[in-house]
């Protein structure tokens, strides 16, 4: 068909447009109303005579085939009719029937209208659409009713038709992307453009130690920063520790920059556009790369010790006088080494005050608890004086003044104070007030008066109790009246009793020895000592001490000066003379049986003393010790004479001891020593050396049986020829043999070497 016969008939079909109130179930065929498109030309549909869609949504006129339903064709007085389904106007339901608008009476074709199918249509969904937006189908009006046609099957959904013309909406969008590629295009040129011209420098924005290197090349950095912050390694540097401020200066503590590695740390130019962007607004600070000497800075932090350190003090209270002071809590502080050097390396370049971290050292004392120690304890202890009452109206003060030598605090763990009591310092202050009313206990003794033993009882002491007395010291403290106590006298046994006494069985005289010719301030000494041990009592299984029980022996003791052998050679020295105490008393020993436990032999021999059975002693070296075995107790009698010494064991008696000298053996002869004429030199014509030895044979007293055999040998150094010679005169040689060795037969081994020092 073309427009031409389209014009043909009756009159033009009218354009069929649905309600738009109307919704799908409610369209039915009857309710299209005909309009006269007068202004309207002939729709292309005229020209085919189907109209179906293609695969692609488009809609295509073709010619049925064979195998297709044929369209039956108008008669003459029969209009054809075009089908319209309105799928697009909603989801139809299975009943809906298609809606037929009747054509002209002259139109031969049908126009078919492809049905929608069900489902979402891609795009904004309108139930109609403009005239400029979509076709309009152009319906003539029903001259009569067709016959139904056949149903055309649904077709597949095919996706919208591309409108022909662009949308305004559409437009703008077009303007809005040409803008925003405009945008970017530039922002590309100036990128590019920045990047190149900032290629092999320092990024933008980078400082190191807070100065500004970014944009410049690294040759101009490193000199930058030499400049300004090279300087900073010699200058002092404020650290601040805790609460404590210090300076060092950084080299001095082995620290210094490595300018290399600090620009590498710099990195490359950025490529990330917004980071290049950013890198306007803000700074990236790199620090240093310090170069360090880990041993000068070791020793750097730790001589910063002695101004950060500090130990915690804790709360308390302190008397000063009578009047108490409270003392505030405070913590301590201690650097920390390793996090004081890592805080140095990485700071200390920025040239300001670097914080160093520290330990606290706490406290356990609250300023609550020193308030209340204060308050309840302190004040009231020093309101008053101290006075304890003794027998007969006596009395003993502490006076207030002195509490705080008495009264202390120590932390209770809780954060307060618990008052100490120093019951010691207490008794030294108040006992000796009360001495006179007490009864001092003395121990049983042994006399010899008469000439034979005699026990003299002992006495039971009552003295005052001070621990007990001072038990309520805490209470009457705490009180603020009078601080008063009254003593508690108790009995004090002696130490040795008189049953004790009496039991030791000391009777008879078990071991005795004498010696003589001694000078006179040599007998001043020896005397003064025998004074010291005469009536010293051992008991069984006790062990006595020459120099232990008579103590030091010096001017302040009542000793002179007198001989003594030194370095082998006769000398001089307070005290001198002691070592034929010694060697009396030894022997004493040796014959009432008691066991030596320690005793040293003269370097040379002594012609008053018997051989190998002698002593010596010098304070705080040598000293002669030995041991009572046996099951009675001995007492020492000690007799000096103007020229001899008496020393007696008393006991009971319960051993014979036999002793039995060896012979002379290995002669050695002296040698000649001179010595400037002096008050240190003692002329002497010497004596030749030998070996000697001494056998103890000790045997039951009641049975004779021998119980013990011992033999010890000594060997003595030949006493020197020892000339004194005025300065000035001829010196022959200082060691002349006196004369030639006589050879000697071979003897025992000693078993002790004499020491060289010695009293005579």
């Amino acid at each position: 068909m073309n427009h031409e016969d389209g014009d043909k008939g009756s009159t033009a079909p009218e354009r069929s447009t649905p309600d738009p109130s109307a919704t799908p179930d409610s369209v039915e065929p009857d309710s299209v109303e005909p309009e006269n498109p007068a202004d309207e030309p002939a729709s292309e549909a005229d020209e085919a005579p189907t109209t179906q869609p293609s695969a692609d949504g488009e809609v295509q006129a073709t010619q049925p085939s064979a195998d297709e339903v044929p369209i039956t064709q108008p008669s003459a007085d029969e209009a054809p009719t075009t089908q319209l389904h309105l799928g697009d106007l909603g989801e139809p339901s299975e009943e809906q029937a298609p809606l037929w608008v009747e054509p002209p009476a002259n139109e031969d074709v049908t126009q078919v209208i492809p049905a929608i199918p069900p489902g979402p249509v891609p795009g904004p969904t309108q139930a109609y659409t403009t005239p400029a937006e979509d076709p309009t189908v152009v319906a003539p009006a029903a001259a009569s009713p067709a016959p139904p046609q056949p149903e055309p099957q649904p077709a597949e959904p095919q996706p919208a038709e591309e409108p022909a013309e662009k949308t305004p909406a559409r437009a703008s969008w077009v303007k809005v992307a040409a803008i925003a590629g405009g945008v970017i295009a530039v922002i590309g040129i100036a990128y590019a453009a920045d990047l190149a011209v900032s290629s092999g420098k320092v990024p933008r924005g980078v400082t190191v130690a807070g100065v500004d290197v970014g944009g410049s090349t690294r040759e101009e950095a490193e000199a930058t920063l030499q400049a300004q912050v090279g300087p900073r390694v010699g200058q002092p540097l404020t650290v601040q520790a805790g609460d404590v401020s210090t300076e060092l200066v950084p080299s001095a503590a082995g620290l210094g920059v490595d300018w290399e590695a600090t620009l590498d740390r710099a990195h490359s130019q950025p490529l990330n556009p917004f980071t290049r962007l950013a890198s306007f607004f803000t700074t990236d600070e790199i620090g240093v790369v310090s170069t360090r000497d880990e041993a000068a800075l070791a020793s750097a932090v730790d001589g910063l010790r002695s101004e950060t350190d500090r130990a915690s003090r804790e709360g308390t209270v302190v008397f000063e006088g009578a009047t108490p002071v409270p003392v505030d809590p405070s913590t301590g502080q201690n650097l920390n080494g390793e996090g004081a050097e890592a805080a140095l390396i990485e700071k200390w370049a920025f040239g300001e005050t670097v914080d160093l971290p520290v330990d606290v050292v706490p406290v356990t004392v609250t300023q609550e608890g020193v308030r209340r120690a204060l308050d309840d304890v302190a004040v009231p202890a020093a309101s008053a004086d101290l006075v304890v009452t003794g027998r007969d109206g006596k009395v003993a003060t502490a006076p207030r003044q002195q509490i705080g030598a008495i009264v202390g605090f120590e932390p209770d763990g809780n954060g307060g104070l618990k008052p100490t009591y120093n019951i010691e310092a207490a008794t030294g202050i108040l006992a000796p007030q009360l001495v006179s009313t007490e009864i001092v206990p003395k121990d049983a003794k042994i006399t010899l008066d008469g000439g034979s033993p005699t026990v003299v009882p002992a006495v039971v002491g009552d003295l005052v109790q001070w621990p007990k007395t001072l038990e309520t010291l805490p209470e009457v403290l705490r009180g603020n009246g009078s601080h008063t106590i009254a003593a508690v006298y108790g009995p004090i046994p002696p130490a040795l009793t008189t049953e004790a006494a009496q039991a030791l069985g000391v009777k008879e005289v078990i071991g005795e020895f004498t010696t003589g010719g001694f000078s006179a301030a040599s007998g001043t000494n020896i005397r003064l000592a025998a004074s010291e041990i005469n009536g010293a009592l051992i008991k069984p299984g006790d062990t006595f001490s020459l120099n232990g029980y008579t103590g030091p022996r010096g001017t302040a003791q009542g000793y002179v000066e007198s001989g003594i052998i030194n370095n082998g050679r006769p000398d001089t020295a307070v005290g001198g003379g002691v070592s034929q105490v010694a060697t009396t008393l030894y022997n004493a020993a040796y014959f009432a049986g008691m066991e030596d436990v320690a005793h040293t032999e003269h370097s040379y021999y002594i012609s008053r003393y018997p051989e190998a059975r002698e002593a010596t002693v010098f304070e705080g070296a040598i000293d002669l010790q030995f041991r009572n075995t046996g099951k009675t107790g001995v007492m020492i009698q000690a007799i000096g004479g103007a020229s001899d010494l008496t020393i007696r064991f008393w006991g009971t008696k319960s051993v014979d001891v036999e002793s039995i000298t060896g012979n002379r053996t290995k002669p050695t002869q002296p040698d000649t020593v001179t010595l400037p004429a002096g008050d240190h030199c003692i002329a002497s014509s010497g004596a030749p050396g030998f070996t000697a030895s001494d056998t103890r044979v000790i045997s039951d007293h009641a049975t004779g049986q021998e119980i013990s055999r011992n033999t010890r040998t000594v060997r003595y150094d030949p006493v020197p020829i020892v000339k004194c010679e005025e300065p000035g005169a001829p010196k022959p040689d200082e060691r002349t043999p006196a004369a030639s060795p006589a050879p000697s037969a071979p003897a025992e081994t000693p078993t002790t070497t004499p020491k060289p020092n010695g009293g005579g």
